[in-house]
């Protein structure tokens, strides 16, 4: 089903927008993360609680986790709290591990998938192929999506060994049940070829 990745902007006081990579930088760096992804959660689950109305439409939402949140057994109980709280439907909220996170605590990782999904959540494993590509670990991971990543697809059309690529990831996915999700398409001949 289609739905909308929330993404993260920070402004300075004059309003002008921070370059949010330096930010996030700097919450990793202090450890802040988890802070971050947990307000980036409860936001998206009061903003759902107070628009049901439009969600037929908009059919859910996607937040990414960051490595320090997706290593986080506590995160689990947040998001139970969530649901608690706002009483909102599980399927209009999926998470995004990225693989480079999802690898560095394996087994944690994998833990909180399994239990992200016993809530009815949806999870998907970003930019597959960017990092420690290894079909092996995604029988652990268990995502609902395998976003392959842009680096692969956009040159899909002229290069065949990335059209191979996404092919392999996108052959495996699908086996393995997982609904793949090309990123970087840009017009319909990529999407053809994706």
């Amino acid at each position: 089903a289609p739905h909308y990745e929330v993404l993260l902007g920070v402004a300075d006081a004059s309003r002008e927008s921070l370059p949010i990579a330096e930010f996030i930088e700097a919450a990793e760096r202090y450890k802040r993360m988890r802070a971050v992804d947990r307000w980036v959660t409860k936001s998206v689950f009061d903003w759902i609680a107070t628009h049901r109305e439009e969600m037929p439409q908009l059919h859910g939402f996607a937040v990414n986790l960051s490595g320090q949140t997706a290593s986080d057994p506590a995160f689990v109980e947040f998001v139970r709290q969530q649901f608690r709280r706002t009483a909102i439907k599980p399927d209009w909220i999926s998470f995004e591990v990225t693989e480079t996170a999802a690898v560095a605590s394996l087994s944690g990782t994998a833990g909180i998938i399994h239990e992200l999904k016993k809530l009815g959540c949806k999870v998907a494993l970003d930019d597959f192929g960017s990092g420690l590509s290894s079909f092996g670990y995604l029988k652990q991971l268990q995502v609902d999506f395998l976003k392959i990543d842009g680096m692969f697809v956009k040159d899909i059309l002229v290069d065949p060994i990335e059209a191979a690529m996404v092919k392999s990831i996108n052959d495996v996915g699908h086996v393995m049940g997982m609904k793949t999700v090309a990123e970087f398409v840009e017009n319909a001949a990529d999407a053809r070829a994706a």
